[in-house]
């Protein structure tokens, strides 16, 4: 990142704690706003018509007071706020999801990050332009970080090794996480009902709510897989929009690049497999662009064999 109050660029260690206290600046901010009146309801919803909670607003707050507070010019694009400056020719975009996972944050449950992915400004920069990365676990604080300084990722606050890709290969041994929300439910189900049938007694399946969350499970061994295959669906089969729009309040709710951009980037470091419900990488995904034509769906695996039969088994509509 460029920029600095001095016209020098900041180092990788300067980059990292930038990036690392923007999370922790969420962190803090949000676990005393959980238990106030209205935290839980939804106030609004934002560009892309998610629902916006309560918690959603003070989360978001605390995004842009960070950044206020330091002299580096950058732009940042967040969930509920869009594009901003702050600065004068930032020469660097914050892609902030400030709450990835805020159902389960408001109900006091784990599985919510704080996501911020940084990349280089231009007309249409993409997840493949980002360079540094956090994911920070709310509940915990403690986070994963990668940049294009060294290979790999690096964790912080973890209780056992990490990252800690599993070997699994085998669908019906696959422990792995599904996403609903804005997708309609029957559609899910026909599609892989048989593979939840297959292995939810013999391993695990989970909803999360939270991309994020479900990506980085990869990274620390407790996960072997996500599927988040509604955009393919509706690509696939372009009538069925009314449908999607019904249960996403009138919108399309897929993955949108603030959803996305720095779990992909970590999980590339650290070699799993993530692309898009086709096989296709995610890279050319836009980090400012909310439209149903960039919006993506996700298959992410620890191994290639377990993505390449996970890709096979779904049935797709033709």
């Amino acid at each position: 990142m460029t920029g600095t109050a001095h016209g020098r660029p900041p180092g990788a260690a300067a980059v990292r704690h930038y990036v690392t206290g923007l999370a922790g600046a969420v962190r803090e901010a949000v676990p005393a706003a959980r238990h106030r009146a209205g935290s839980r309801l939804v106030r609004a919803h934002s560009p892309g018509g998610d629902a916006q909670f309560g918690l959603d607003e003070v989360a978001e707050a605390a995004v842009w007071k960070y950044v206020a507070g330091h002299d580096l010019p950058v732009a940042v694009y967040s969930e509920d706020r869009g594009l901003q400056y702050h600065g004068a020719d930032p020469a660097h975009l914050l892609v902030v999801d400030p709450i990835d996972g805020t159902r389960p944050a408001v109900a006091g449950l784990e599985s919510a990050t704080v996501s911020v992915a940084v990349a280089r400004m231009s007309q249409r920069p993409r997840i493949a332009d980002v360079e540094p990365a956090p994911l920070m676990e709310l509940h915990t604080g403690a986070y994963l970080y990668g940049d294009l300084t060294a290979p790999g990722i690096i964790a912080h606050g973890y209780e056992h090794p990490v990252p800690a890709l599993t070997r699994t290969t085998d669908p019906a041994r696959m422990f792995r996480s599904l996403e609903f929300n804005g997708h309609p439910a029957r559609l899910m189900t026909e599609a892989y009902g048989h593979l939840i049938d297959r292995s939810a007694n013999t391993s695990g399946v989970f909803v999360f709510n939270s991309a994020t969350w479900s990506v980085s499970r990869l990274l620390t061994g407790q996960l072997d897989a996500y599927v988040d295959i509604g955009n393919r669906l509706l690509r696939d089969d372009p009538a069925l929009l009314p449908e999607f729009e019904r249960v996403g309040n009138g919108r399309v709710l897929h993955l949108f690049p603030y959803d996305i951009a720095a779990a992909v980037f970590l999980a590339e470091r650290d070699g799993a497999v993530i692309t898009d419900g086709c096989g296709q990488p995610l890279g050319d995904t836009v980090l400012t662009d909310l439209s149903i034509t960039n919006q993506r769906s996700c298959v992410a695996a620890s191994t290639p064999e377990l993505h390449q039969a996970l890709l096979s088994a779904v049935r797709w509509k033709e």
